[in-house]
């Protein structure tokens, strides 16, 4: 567990629901790959998943000190388990990412130093330069390069992968940014859409996006679209009718 007493540079929200085929890979991956000194939240829904078991079942060597569970009381769903996350996160930075494996920290760094140097909202960009999306559904992938592509040459916004999840976030930015989404992984366009239009700064590095080998995704496209093209359509009605007011604190 952390030591309360020392504050981490970053915390990594991880939102789970039956990850136990992928958490001790994920740990592994964390433990090498992360900047120190760091907190990793667990976020879940319910006492039964099995990620719990699994993370119970490791030694203590396989385990990762820097970790720490958050049950989610805000409501079922990977929407709220990342919002319950941000909440208990005791850093000035919160990166929110998947337990699947998929994100790459190569430049998990840079992120944190953009965000160290006042970028409210940095972007890991699989579609700029350097970026890279390998494997998942093909419509899923391409309603994604569109939107993220469309949003960065029709709106301005400073990153060609604004649906991206793999964000790093001021927790200032996150405490005077009402999020008003209510389901699904929407909660990363919506912070990055607001954050343009509402004089935040926004950013992006490249990453590399790789499709999960082991466990069942939960993202439903069906359900979700609808919510992601109300803040696609949100921010294009910013783009023509003006920003919001600033709100960043003077």
């Amino acid at each position: 567990m952390v030591n309360s007493s020392d504050q981490p540079r970053f915390s990594l929200v991880v939102p789970v629901y039956n990850e136990g085929a992928n958490i001790a890979a994920l740990f592994r991956t964390l433990r090498t790959q992360l900047p120190k000194p760091f907190e990793v939240l667990i976020c879940y829904d319910f006492d039964e998943d099995n990620t719990l078991a699994a993370i119970d079942a490791l030694s203590i060597d396989e385990r990762l000190q820097e970790m720490r569970l958050v049950k989610n009381d805000i409501g079922r769903g990977v929407h709220n388990a990342i919002k319950a996350g941000m909440k208990a996160a005791r850093s000035p930075i919160v990166v929110v990412t998947m337990a699947d494996l998929a994100d790459d920290y190569t430049n998990i760094e840079k992120m944190i130093e953009l965000a160290e140097q006042g970028v409210d909202v940095v972007c890991g960009s699989r579609y700029m330069k350097g970026g890279q999306q390998l494997g998942g559904p093909w419509l899923k992938g391409n309603m994604s390069r569109f939107a993220g592509l469309s949003l960065y040459w029709l709106c301005g916004i400073p990153t060609h992968d604004a649906t991206n999840s793999f964000k790093a976030y001021r927790k200032d930015f996150l405490d005077r940014t009402p999020i008003e989404s209510k389901a699904g992984f929407v909660l990363g366009l919506e912070l990055t859409v607001k954050a343009h239009f509402r004089n935040a700064r926004v950013a992006e590095v490249p990453a590399i996006w790789r499709d999960r080998t082991e466990g069942e995704s939960r993202f439903n496209l069906r359900r979700w679209l609808p919510i992601y093209l109300e803040w696609y359509i949100w921010a294009f009605k910013r783009r023509l009718f003006g920003r919001e007011k600033e709100f960043r604190q003077k």
